[in-house]
């Protein structure tokens, strides 16, 4: 091989070269694989190629093809068949599944969204809200923020577009009676990984785990699933509370909320009263914005909770 057919094999082979991901394709949540993972095996099976000067050991044709069912490494492709608007800012999103099939995820478990804004590439983590046995669809609860890229890509949706997902993720396996009560805490979406864990358990006649689940947003109008709420707090072993931060007239509220409601945040003082009202020993289940869930969790260990006690999604 002369100089010029070595040049242009190098060449070649740099062109099969992955692609190192930016920032932005990484939705931070703690996946496995993270996107960074699924680059550094590829990487390390183009340098193995490249060794061997075998292209057959390259990953890319696997990655490429479209797997049967939901990958953790490989992103799919779901029609979009409803957007529902809840809020000004946030949107309820069904997405088809073929036929009768069910997604496959544990509840509370994630997926990971990819979208394309001005050329880059986003990935953000979202829980679906459906539950974990719905077939031909799943939902998911987003909330879209002004000056957000993956906002921007979600409002641009309508039904029949289509979007990518892989998962599942989530270190968080909930089985029937495992705790004897579960204390939900959540602020805006946060309340996504609750529904289906929550509905898992009012769906099983013999599961008899108490749930105390408590739901924190600015307004009473901003509260998401108001409907699935009521319906749920029904359930004998089901109790529902609300923390409004914007609000603070019990008069403006209707009269099935006034005595679950509170006004300000979830404050230090506030969780140590949902512990010490507890039916049995709690287990707590955390989700919001970052800093509400480094808040909360401190609040719970001077609530006299341990660290084995509570899970911060």
């Amino acid at each position: 091989m002369d100089k010029g057919e070595e040049d242009d094999e190098e060449e070649a082979w740099l062109q099969l070269r992955p692609v190192e991901p930016l920032p932005s394709q990484c939705c931070g949540s703690g996946c496995s694989p993270c996107v960074f993972d699924l680059y550094q095996r590829d990487l390390a099976s183009w340098e193995a190629a490249r060794a061997s000067k075998d292209r057959s050991l390259l990953s890319g044709e696997e990655t490429q093809s479209c797997p049967s069912k939901l990958s953790p490494e490989t992103f799919l492709a779901f029609l979009i068949s409803a957007t529902d608007r809840l809020t000004k800012d946030t949107y309820l999103v069904r997405f088809a599944l073929p036929g009768n099939s069910q997604l496959g995820l544990r509840p509370g478990q994630h997926l990971i969204l990819r979208g394309i804004v001005d050329g880059l590439e986003i990935q953000r983590a979202y829980t679906p809200i459906s539950p974990a046995n719905a077939k031909g669809y799943f939902e998911v609860l987003i909330k879209c923020y002004q000056t957000g890229l993956m906002s921007q890509y979600v409002e641009s949706w309508k039904a029949g577009d289509t979007a990518f997902w892989r998962g599942p993720f989530g270190g968080f396996f909930y089985k029937p009676n495992q705790y004897g009560e579960l204390l939900m805490l959540a602020a805006g979406t946060g309340l996504a990984p609750m529904v289906p864990i929550l509905q898992s358990i009012t769906d099983n006649a013999e599961d008899e785990t108490f749930i105390t689940l408590v739901g924190c947003f600015k307004t009473f109008e901003g509260i998401y699933l108001k409907t699935f709420l009521g319906e749920q707090a029904r359930f004998w072993n089901v109790r529902t509370f609300f923390v409004l931060s914007q609000e603070n007239s019990l008069e403006q509220l209707p009269w099935s909320y006034r005595d679950k409601t509170h006004f300000g945040r979830l404050g230090r003082d506030l969780i140590e009263e949902l512990v010490g009202s507890c039916r049995r020993k709690p287990f707590a289940l955390v989700c919001g914005s970052a800093e509400f869930t480094k808040d909360v969790a401190g609040y719970l260990l001077s609530a006299g909770l341990a660290e084995d006690s509570y899970f911060l999604f």
